[in-house]
């Protein structure tokens, strides 16, 4: 995995009192068709020759959203993971990418690290950490988890 830049947003709407902003997924500038819920990408790693972690955040203050996105460029996103808890910033701190995860500090002052999984994972009900929600699907791609941060 490694950090890219030839990903970007381009805002389509802003957010509203009941929606997210809408944003655009561009390719090295170039349009994909595929329209997200957010408005800052806080960063994007490549995962292999097609696939993509997603970090993005809508820029409203104390009701922040970390989404993490897996966007395919050939099926467009394909699993969704969101941290959120009510009055907390989603930031994004110490990024930290391996060959097989990407480790960072966010919500609760806690080091999350996400996987993506080779095939698809039966996803067990209530298997995510505390603050995290998954689509309502059977299967995942992305898995996660949290240990307390030791970096201030």
């Amino acid at each position: 995995m490694k950090v890219v830049t030839s990903l970007t947003l381009s805002q389509i709407s802003e957010a509203t009192d009941t929606s997210q902003a809408c944003s655009e997924v561009l390719m090295s500038g170039k349009s994909t068709g595929i329209t997200i819920e957010g408005k800052i990408l806080e960063a994007a790693i490549q995962v292999d020759g097609h696939r993509y972690l997603l970090f993005v955040t809508d820029d409203v203050i104390f009701e922040e959203l970390l989404t993490i996105l897996l966007f395919d460029s050939a099926q467009g996103i394909v699993d969704a993971i969101t941290i959120d808890h009510a009055y907390a910033l989603g930031y994004l701190e110490n990024l930290d990418v391996s060959a097989d995860s990407v480790k960072f500090t966010s919500i609760w002052n806690l080091t999350w690290t996400v996987k993506t999984l080779t095939s698809p994972t039966l996803k067990l009900p209530f298997s995510d950490p505390p603050g995290v929600s998954h689509p309502l699907k059977l299967i995942k791609h992305i898995d996660i988890s949290h240990q307390l941060s030791t970096s201030k």
